[in-house]
């Protein structure tokens, strides 16, 4: 009998008030909850993992998740994940589709309290991508006393969403230095980074992007395209190149745990190189061990996307051409249009709205404040509530207004379960999920949100 498996089906309906579900009810869901209420009266899903089995000197996991949407008699299948994958000491190999592990939960079901996850640059609000991911566990570098260490990742994927560049291939590359300063006490250095590179252009004049060996070696070492692509690429770096900096400190205490952690964004060599500078996400998360708690997990963070290394990217200066390095316009590019979104969703930060008729990204300067709180009401029903105040300015190339004032936007969710039957000694379970939503703003439709279901699992 296997010792880590957890098979879920659930069914369940929404409502809205202006027919669009409101905006935490479909984001960070992994891009399987559609935004139209009226076209979803019934929604059903079933997930399938298996965690860590034993295979000789090997270990094996696998997964199989998806959602049906039933749109008044037309049923679509939306895949979630589809993976299986092999662990060899610190080393793990997934392949297929799966979901990246999300920062600050407070409970696995109902998902992170962070607006982003905990990743600015991939954020769980989209859809997971077919590919491979080859993971370092973090290993101890020799003759440090056990104060440094080292983790990583390496991936390929492959995009199958209708995007201006269709086929797009992503690469991702990410390390983290780790330093344990006491017992007590981590400080946690990273960087990752994707490119989005090759594919086919709608523009006539770009068409396919070259996608040889040696194009692949440019865009992981981030090197100049050559003259076969376009000219913004021969400039700086072959492909759509961005990720995050992140800056993470954490505390241990008696039964609880505190982090700050600063999340930067970056598009270019002046974001890498701090010149955007108070851009981030920054996050203050105190949660206890004990998740049975009426309050186990308090979150507050600050997005700020503003500088973007200044309003100026390039200029003339005494008849010399100069590169200033700022207008970074997070999460766009002119040659990959579809931007940093997978099948309509942003893929980094969720505040950052993606275009509602167009390629791209609509706002990604904003100021924001998030709270996320989570524990479980008379210590046995999860919850989660989440609200969001931002303020959003659209691009340093289409600002929402000339005069550079802002339009204000609130966002809301509380979510929870209530499990109510358990059988076969807690192996067998049925839980009652619901969900209440509220949006009130000049960004998103104005309007309030329900979502109740049903959920049977086996463990």
């Amino acid at each position: 009998m296997l010792d880590s498996l957890l098979i879920s089906v659930w069914l369940l309906g929404s409502i809205s008030s202006f027919g669009e579900m409101p905006f935490w009810a479909q984001a960070n869901q992994g891009g399987v909850m559609p935004a139209t209420a009226a076209g979803f009266p019934v929604a059903s899903g079933v997930c399938f993992q298996v965690g860590y089995q034993p295979l000789g000197q090997l270990d094996y996991r696998a997964g199989v998740s998806a959602g049906t949407v039933d749109h008044f008699g037309d049923l679509q299948v939306l895949p979630d994940e589809f993976y299986a994958g092999l662990r060899w000491k610190l080393l793990s190999l997934d392949l297929g589709m799966k979901r990246r592990e999300q920062a600050f939960v407070a409970d696995r079901q109902l998902g992170s309290l962070s607006a982003t996850g905990g990743h600015v640059a991939w954020s769980g609000n989209a859809r997971s991508m077919p590919g491979y991911t080859l993971e370092l566990q973090p290993v101890q570098v020799p003759y440090t006393g056990g104060i440094f260490w080292l983790e990583g990742a390496y991936g390929d994927y492959w995009t199958l969403d209708d995007r201006y560049v269709r086929r797009a291939l992503l690469h991702r590359t990410q390390f983290n230095f780790i330093f344990k300063i006491t017992s007590r006490l981590t400080f946690r250095l990273g960087l990752d980074h994707y490119a989005l590179w090759g594919g086919v252009s709608r523009d006539p004049a770009v068409g396919r992007q070259p996608a040889s060996l040696a194009d692949y070696f440019r865009v992981i070492t981030g090197r100049h395209a050559t003259g076969s692509n376009p000219a913004q690429d021969q400039a700086y770096v072959q492909g759509n190149q961005l990720g995050g900096e992140l800056w993470r400190l954490d505390w241990r205490g008696d039964g609880w745990k505190a982090a700050f952690q600063h999340d930067i964004p970056y598009e270019d060599g002046s974001g890498m190189g701090f010149q955007n500078f108070p851009d981030g996400v920054n996050t203050l998360w105190f949660g206890w061990d004990d998740k049975d708690r009426w309050l186990s997990d308090i979150l507050y963070e600050y997005h700020h996307t503003m500088s973007q290394s200044g309003p100026v990217h390039d200029a003339v200066v005494a008849d010399q051409y100069v590169i200033i390095g700022g207008r970074d316009n997070y999460f766009n590019h002119a040659v990959y249009r579809s931007g940093w979104t997978y099948f309509g969703r942003t893929i980094g930060d969720p505040l950052l709205y993606p275009s509602r008729n167009q390629p791209g990204i609509r706002s990604n300067r904003l100021r924001a404040h998030h709270i996320g709180l989570g524990g479980k009401l008379f210590r046995f029903a999860p919850y989660k509530l989440m609200l969001s105040w931002s303020t959003h300015y659209g691009t340093y190339d289409a600002p929402l207004h000339e005069d550079e004032s802002g339009e204000s936007q609130f966002s809301g969710a509380f979510q929870g379960e209530i499990p109510f039957a358990t059988f076969l000694d807690g192996g067998v379970g049925l839980s009652l999920s619901y969900g209440l939503f509220a949006d009130w703003g000049n960004m998103l439709p104005k309007g309030f949100g329900g979502r109740v279901g049903i959920r049977l699992y086996f463990l």
